[in-house]
């Protein structure tokens, strides 16, 4: 007996590697998934400029100048694979230059005001990011998904509409390239329908816990990852483990002789999976 509903995920045609150069940006959801990324050892960036919400947030990141951002950041925004978080289509405009900003920056509420991008807005800037991607990097692949996090300050039915103009641009947006080069994948579907119980949420019911999190992080595993990226992780888990030990006695003859030992580990694993070198440049 099957005792979950299962989002079927359609094969992208192309693979993850660990030479890939990985970019998340979008919501705190992009920052949870990004981050099992980074532990994993790939060469993830994830939202250099801080966390943004919509669409044309998003894109004030993948073009380099978001609007009151959260962080600065000098980072190459070239990569090889995107994913994009969308979590909502409201956004806040500055009043006096009626430009979308990206962090109010706890100035007065009264300098901005609140509205909703249409479907179409949400597509536009969505287009324009990955033509930015694109430039910089023809070969670019691009993830699109929307994040399973509800608002409860729009009220819950306000939120679902949110999400429809999000997922309704996104295959708007998918539609039009109609290449493998832009897909979805169905983080918001994975929670409502596979994970469709409040033991997957965390204290506040409203987002995904942790084992909720890593069971999206091995759906999305199980599509994109190359043979090759499967068994860098498989590879990489032990020496990570080793070297959060925290023993009791660092100091301890023992303990450096580990340490020696998990660091040699760990730069013949890089030199194998990463002949040019880890990190992103």
């Amino acid at each position: 007996m099957q005792w979950q509903t299962l989002v079927d995920i359609p094969d992208p045609g192309w693979r993850i590697e660990p030479t890939d150069r990985l970019l998340f940006v979008g919501s705190c959801f992009a920052e949870n998934i990004g981050s099992l990324f980074v532990a994993d050892h790939f060469q993830a960036l994830v939202n250099p400029y801080g966390v943004m919400y919509n669409p044309v947030s998003v894109l004030h990141t993948l073009l380099g100048n978001p609007y009151e951002a959260v962080r600065e950041s000098g980072a190459d925004l070239t990569c090889d694979v995107a994913v994009l978080t969308l979590g909502t289509n409201h956004v806040y405009e500055e009043i006096a230059s009626g430009k979308i900003v990206d962090n109010c920056k706890k100035r007065p509420q009264r300098e901005f005001r609140e509205r909703q991008l249409s479907v179409d807005e949400c597509a536009a800037a969505l287009s324009e990011g990955i033509g930015t991607l694109q430039r910089r990097n023809p070969s670019v692949r691009v993830v699109l998904t929307v994040s399973p996090i509800r608002y409860r300050k729009y009220g819950y039915h306000e939120s679902q509409l949110s999400k429809a103009v999000l997922l309704l641009a996104v295959d708007k947006v998918v539609k039009t390239y109609q290449s493998a080069r832009v897909c979805y994948f169905p983080s918001y579907e994975l929670v409502l329908d596979e994970l469709r119980d409040y033991r997957f949420y965390a204290d506040d019911m409203l987002h995904p816990s942790a084992q909720a999190v890593s069971y999206i992080y091995d759906r999305f595993s199980e599509i994109f990852f190359s043979d090759r990226s499967v068994a860098m992780v498989r590879e990489w888990h032990p020496i990570r483990e080793a070297l959060q030990h925290r023993p009791f006695h660092p100091e301890s003859e023992a303990y450096q002789k580990f340490l020696q030992e998990t660091h040699r580990r760990k730069s013949e694993f890089e030199k194998r999976y990463f002949p040019t070198g880890f990190g992103l440049k």
